[in-house]
């Protein structure tokens, strides 16, 4: 059975993009150091292919998170509750083996006098799960952003994701999940607010 090399997904944003020799024999290398040949006809595409996919993997690099809340909305109607966006899907990586980290977030603020399209929440999230992480700084890293650029009364983020390093390697424990949250302003001082939230997030 013959495939297309466009069967297995090489033909997004980044198929195109040239691939310096460098990074091609570094990745060469990685497959010899892991028992394989990368001269068999298989793998001969493969260092090009790994190197576009981390590119793609990575693009958080290439923008500023903060830049998807600089417009933001004064005539709300009076509305000062709770904004939440909860499930939202995302994938990165860890920095310690490169391994998938995947999971959901659930992002909530408190508006003082500003609100932003909430499509904006989950851009932040992912400009800053495009990049080498742990899922530690990755949650502290979401609700700062929020914080410093919305100025609310209050910044609450949770995320909940599984660990490629532990799942495939290692202890390998498939299933296991770890959340990690981190809360600001009213979420943090006042702990009707914070369970509340918390509540409503599903937590």
């Amino acid at each position: 059975m013959t495939h297309d090399h466009d069967d297995y997904g090489d033909a997004g944003p980044m198929a195109k993009l040239p691939v310096p020799d460098d990074v091609q024999e570094a990745i060469r290398t990685l497959i010899r150091w892991s028992g394989d040949d990368p001269s068999r006809e298989g793998l001969l595409d493969t260092p090009a292919r790994v190197a576009r996919a981390w590119k793609e993997y990575c693009l958080g690099y290439q923008e500023e998170p903060a830049y998807h809340l600089s417009r933001t909305f004064e005539e709300v109607g009076g509305y000062n509750e709770l904004v939440l966006l909860k499930d939202i899907p995302f994938q990165s990586h860890c920095e310690h083996h490169m391994a998938p980290i995947t999971g959901k977030a659930a992002i909530a603020y408190m508006p003082n006098e500003r609100v932003v399209g909430i499509s904006k929440l989950a851009r932040v999230l992912h400009g800053f799960a495009q990049r080498l992480q742990i899922q530690e700084r990755l949650t502290a890293e979401v609700a700062q952003c929020i914080w410093d650029n919305l100025q609310p009364q209050g910044v609450a983020v949770v995320i909940e994701a599984q660990h490629g390093c532990m799942t495939g390697r290692g202890v390998k424990t498939p299933g296991v999940g770890m959340v990690t949250s981190r809360l600001i302003g009213c979420f943090l001082d006042d702990s009707r607010s914070r369970k509340e939230v918390l509540s409503l997030m599903g937590y």
